[in-house]
């Protein structure tokens, strides 16, 4: 009785997790979406003026990162692909800290190493994600 109580606050605080980061990540993308892909695009390009990448570079990632965030939210809220969602998530917020680092904006980074180090707990914690999508169906990719 104890073993299973233990394992369901395993679960129990593993789903809360998992859905708190990704309503969070859903929303930013939401948000940026509802805002206007352009004009969030538009924004990064003259935040990153003085950085050493090129302003299409900066357009296009601009362009296509909402909807990555939201799709990676979506997926990581529900259950759905979890540990690869997770993965995403990890390189998103890597590239994400090299863009913090490249204008020296340490507060950024330093956020972007707490999400970074929220998406590593999820991960190592994969073993207790049997409140998702994922464990009510049988993929390939959940057999690890």
């Amino acid at each position: 009785m104890a073993e299973e109580l233990k394992l369901s606050d395993e679960r129990t605080a593993y789903v809360l997790l998992r859905i708190a980061v990704g309503v969070n990540l859903l929303m930013h993308g939401v948000s940026r979406m509802i805002a206007g892909p352009g004009e969030f695009a538009a924004k990064l390009v003259m935040q990153f003026s003085h950085a050493p990448l090129p302003a299409w570079s900066v357009w296009i990632f601009g362009l296509i990162l909402p909807s990555i965030e939201a799709l990676l939210g979506l997926l990581i809220m529900i259950g759905l692909r979890t540990r690869a969602a997770l993965i995403a998530a990890s390189l998103l917020i890597t590239l994400l800290t090299f863009g913090s680092a490249l204008l020296q904006d340490w507060a950024a980074a330093g956020t972007q190493l707490t999400y970074a180090l929220v998406y590593s707990a999820l991960i190592f914690l994969h073993r207790h994600n049997g409140w998702s999508i994922d464990s009510s169906i049988t993929l390939p990719i959940n057999r690890r």
